[in-house]
């Protein structure tokens, strides 16, 4: 008879343990849509679900790159980031994005302003319009039509209205996205695509990423959707998958970029080495000036999320940074205890779930970590 004994379960197990059973039980409620895809990763623990290879939509991730690849070109002395907008963009571009009540305040935004959505440019995707029908519901109305960045910004300058003059409050802005990434391609000299490759995408080995519409994985120009050129996972917005749709083109600097869970993994490991932006840089997007949503709150470009906001018991939960998407993708980072998550749910209707699922995620990551 064998002398050896069953190996007791350590925290660790008993921690991946509780995650599978957390994300199990997501899956048997998610009906139509495929299982959420998850990489948590932490000092002696990595847990994995859904999907580990297939590309997605990250939505709003992306303005995590977008104003890191600004404050990348303000540490070279390209971009002033307190520089008038007027200066930066032909006049055309600019003209009745700002203006209220017969005053253009264009020359009283900056590129700081854009990345913090300060600048009080309207939201297209979800502010109010004059049209009678929310963004989303135009992108449904017409799923093949294909959105410039150019269509995107009169959308806003035909239909909508700036919320407050420049530097007056918080509005979390699309539009004003669109806009910081044509400041980009103007002073960086490239597209945006070329950019986000050659300065983000090349240098953090992310090898399965790309813009939408605009390239493909390795720099190549796009010529179909991302469905069809790299099988990207459903994106259902408002009950309806635009995965396969020229409307997924209505994310561009704002959130245009396909991913997968290590290569976000990757951008963010970049990230908070110093690898991508300096130091001036990074505390520039991580100072936290204004509330997104309770337990949400923002820098530039960047979210901090504050879980004690959610529920006090969830005070001894760190504060990590990252981005969040109106589809449920997450990706945030705990530098402290050194914890990472990145997530896709695949729906705008699975936003609050996917954050009760990333809670429950953190809190077991973080009972290996500390112990």
């Amino acid at each position: 008879m064998s002398s050896h004994r069953p190996r007791r379960a350590t925290r660790s197990d008993r921690a991946l343990a509780t995650m599978a059973k957390v994300v199990a039980r997501s899956d048997r409620r998610r009906r139509e849509l495929p299982a959420v895809q998850i990489l948590v990763r932490g000092p002696g623990i990595e847990f994995t679900h859904g999907d580990r290879t297939r590309p997605f939509h990250a939505a709003s991730v992306a303005k995590m790159m977008t104003a890191t690849l600004a404050f990348r070109l303000a540490e070279r002395g390209l971009l002033d980031m307190d520089a008038p907008l007027t200066g930066l963009l032909p006049a055309a571009e600019t003209s009745g994005l700002f203006a209220r009540d017969g005053r253009d305040a264009a020359a009283e935004v900056t590129p700081r302003m854009l990345a913090a959505h300060t600048s009080g440019a309207a939201d297209y995707f979800e502010g109010g319009n004059d049209t009678g029908r929310p963004f989303p519901s135009i992108l449904a109305d017409d799923p093949a039509r294909r959105w410039s960045p150019a269509e995107l910004l009169d959308f806003t300058r035909d239909h909508q209205s700036p919320s407050d003059g420049p530097g007056a409050g918080f509005l979390y802005s699309d539009t004003g996205y669109v806009v910081l990434a044509r400041v980009i391609e103007e002073t960086g000299g490239e597209s945006l695509a070329a950019q986000l490759h050659g300065g983000i995408f090349a240098p953090t080995g992310m090898t399965s990423s790309a813009l939408a519409f605009h390239t493909v994985p390795g720099g190549a120009t796009a010529t179909d959707t991302p469905r069809r050129e790299m099988d990207i996972a459903p994106i259902v917005v408002d009950g309806v998958d635009l995965a396969d749709t020229g409307a997924l083109s209505c994310d561009w600097g704002g959130g245009g970029v396909v991913s997968t869970l290590d290569d976000l993994a990757r951008f963010s490991e970049a990230w908070h080495a110093g690898e991508l932006l300096g130091e001036a840089g990074r505390e520039a997007m991580r100072e936290v000036r204004h509330r997104f949503r309770r337990g949400i709150h923002y820098g530039a470009g960047l979210m901090q999320v504050r879980y004690a906001e959610f529920f006090p018991l969830l005070r001894r939960l760190p504060h990590p940074v990252g981005h969040l998407g109106v589809t449920g993708t997450h990706l945030f980072c705990a530098p402290e205890p050194g914890v990472t998550i990145v997530l896709n749910a695949h729906s705008t209707a699975e936003m609050v779930h996917s954050f009760r699922l990333h809670i429950q995620l953190m809190q077991a990551a973080v009972s290996i970590v500390r112990g």
